[in-house]
């Protein structure tokens, strides 16, 4: 009985090893559309911030996040050219705070929207150059500043906005 046993055992387990041998599990996700063949290159030109107010962080950073995205992303190649395939400008275009919240005579909640103005041009194929706005809210606590916030939202700010961009050229979203 013990020898049946082991020997049912033996069987379950090489019969699961078999199985999950040529079971595959393949995931992945494409951030990027297909890019035509023939496009080589792109340049970023720097985002300058033309909002109200200015935090001197975002320009440089949104303006490097995205080279470096799209470098580790695409097979495209960076270029100062003003060839380039892809030539991707904008600016910062709203960076400002408002109260969402109020408890009693107090506001309890802010919110921080930024926006980034876009100017895409493909220069071998001038029906897909586009220019768009885009733009996302942070949330923070009344209680504390935009100044004290700042620092501790600039990471999240700058890695939203070089996605939307990102994906706005890239993908069909």
């Amino acid at each position: 009985m013990r020898k049946l046993n082991l020997i049912g055992i033996t069987f379950s387990g090489l019969l699961a090893i078999l199985i999950f041998s040529f079971a595959t599990c393949k995931y992945s996700f494409n951030d990027v559309g297909s890019i035509p063949a023939e496009v080589k290159t792109f340049r970023v030109n720097y985002f300058e911030n033309k909002a109200q107010y200015v935090n001197s962080y975002l320009s440089p950073n949104i303006t490097e996040k995205l080279k470096q995205k799209i470098i580790g992303t695409t097979r495209l190649k960076q270029t100062n050219s003003d060839d380039a395939h892809y030539d991707i400008s904008g600016y910062v275009s709203q960076y400002y705070a408002t109260t969402i919240a109020v408890s009693g005579n107090n506001a309890s909640g802010n919110r921080l929207t930024v926006g980034v103005h876009l100017k895409f041009r493909n220069t071998l194929d001038e029906k897909k150059n586009f220019e768009t706005e885009v733009s996302s809210t942070f949330d923070f606590p009344a209680s504390q500043t935009l100044n004290e916030v700042e620092s501790t939202l600039n990471p999240e700010i700058v890695r939203n906005m070089v996605d939307q961009i990102f994906n706005k050229i890239f993908s069909n979203w």
